[in-house]
This record gives C-alpha cells, sequence and structure tokens, in this order.
C-alpha cells in the first residue's frame, strides 16, 4: 500500500522526502502522516544523514490537510486532532535534527503544506509558486506549525495579513519577505536543488547541521539555556577529528 510518501537515503547522506499524491493535490491524510513520521525515525536513527531533500510530485507542492478526509469522517474532531497531532510529533522531531532541509517548491502551497515549507531552513520556488494559509477558507485554525513559524520567518504583521484576510503571496512576495530563498524557472527547481544540496555537502556536516538546530531552538528558551547549549555543542563539535583538521589546514 502506498503512504502518498515517498522516502530514500543514498550514500552520500541524502535523504529525500517526497509527497507524492499528485492526484490529490499531495492533500496531508494519515497515510502520508505515517509516512513522514517514519521517515524521520529511520533519520534520527541512521546518524548519517548530512541533508534533508524535500519535495513533491505533480503540478502543485501540497494543499494542506485531506480535506476529503475532514468532510467524510465520522468524528471531525478526533479525525483533525489524530492527524495534525502525527503530523506535528515529526515536525517537532525534524525540528530538533543537527541537518539542514531543503525545499523545492511548485505550485501552491497551502495549509499544512505551507507548515511543510516552513520547516525548511532554505526554500526554492518557481516564478508561479504561491503560498496561502487556506484555514479560514473552511473554518478552521492553523495547525503544522505555521501559526509559529510563519510570524517567526516573515514577521507578525505579514504572517497575519495571511492567516487573518487570507492572503495568498506570489514567489516574488515570498522572496522579499523571506519565506523564500531563491526562485527560479520551473524547469531548472530540480536540478538547482540538486546543486543546493551539492553544496552543502562540501561543508563541515556537523558544523551547519547544529547552526541550524541551534537557530530553530533559539525561539522556546531562555537567553541563559541557549547560551549553555551553544557552550556545549561548540565544544563537543571542537573536540572532533573533522574541526580538528579544518583548524589546522586554516592554521598551516
Amino acid at each position: 500500500m502506498t503512504t502518498g510518501l515517498d522516502f530514500a537515503i543514498d550514500d552520500r547522506g541524502v535523504a529525500t522526502i517526497r509527497l507524492n499524491r499528485p492526484e490529490a493535490a499531495n492533500a496531508l491524510d494519515m497515510d502520508v502522516a505515517d509516512g513522514l513520521a517514519a521517515a524521520v525515525q529511520t533519520i534520527e536513527r541512521d546518524g548519517g544523514v548530512r541533508v534533508i531533500r524535500l519535495s513533491a510530485a505533480g503540478r502543485l507542492f501540497s494543499g494542506g490537510g485531506d480535506v476529503h478526509g475532514m468532510a467524510t469522517a465520522t468524528d471531525r474532531g478526533r479525525f483533525l486532532a489524530e492527524l495534525a497531532g502525527s503530523v506535528h510529533r515529526s515536525l517537532i522531531a525534524l525540528d530538533r535534527l543537527p541537518v539542514p532541509v531543503v525545499a523545492a517548491v511548485q505550485g501552491t502551497a497551502a495549509g499544512g503544506g505551507l507548515g511543510l515549507v516552513l520547516a525548511a531552513d532554505v526554500v526554492i520556488a518557481t516564478p508561479t509558486t504561491s503560498f496561502v494559509a487556506a484555514y479560514s477558507t473552511i473554518g478552521l485554525s492553523p495547525d503544522c506549525g505555521v501559526s509559529v513559524n510563519l510570524p517567526r520567518t516573515i514577521g507578525l504583521g505579514r504572517a497575519l495579513r495571511m492567516l487573518v484576510r487570507n492572503e495568498k503571496i506570489d514567489a516574488a512576495t515570498a522572496l522579499d519577505w523571506g519565506l523564500v530563498h531563491d526562485i527560479v524557472e520551473a524547469e531548472e527547481l530540480e536540478s538547482a536543488t540538486d546543486d543546493l544540496v551539492a553544496l552543502l555537502l562540501e561543508r563541515p556536516a556537523a558544523a551547519i547541521g547544529h547552526a541550524r538546530r541551534l537557530a530553530r531552538a533559539s525561539f522556546g528558551r531562555t537567553f541563559a539555556d541557549h547560551l549553555d547549549d551553544e557552550a556545549a555543542t561548540i565544544a563537543r563539535l571542537g573536540a572532533g577529528d573533522e574541526t580538528g583538521a579544518l583548524l589546522a589546514r586554516f592554521t598551516g
């Protein structure tokens, strides 16, 4: 049975997570949620993953949560709680990983799909990519971290334009607001993402991985606690062979 999500880790340490329900706008249903959970758990256990590549099949990145499943659920509240809860557990685990996440986004990223985009550290889009919260369209409030990660990424005022007014923004606006980091032509999206992944693979894996982990963790704790983590992390990395070799090269 397909999960609607493809996952693989190659011999370079690149983990590819690909939404694959193009016939359903890559909507997030329980199968996709379970597939995402399994992927993140595998990455956690593997220990050798250096970059995570997030993408989607078809014309759209993701239309968000499975609206058909919501509409037909016998207990709609329970359905939404279970679906959101499953995706949230995966996003929490993903957020803690010392592994950079690169997202390739085509078409529309809406609702929970926007949440997945916000889980990435570098986002590449096409000129026709758009982003919309969409929750209020069907009478729902945000999930998948959108209400916290969107304000952090683009600022509270802009986030409220998207959340309260349900304003859809295009790729150029998303680039200006910091939601997107690069825009390439649609036919170049895959190769541009591959190039970025290759660039990150050339960098010290632990250094860039823990940089993203620390930056993402910084919002949820006190300054003192965060500095303790910074000190412990830099000491641990500094004692390692990779840093030793780089320091020797730099000073030699």
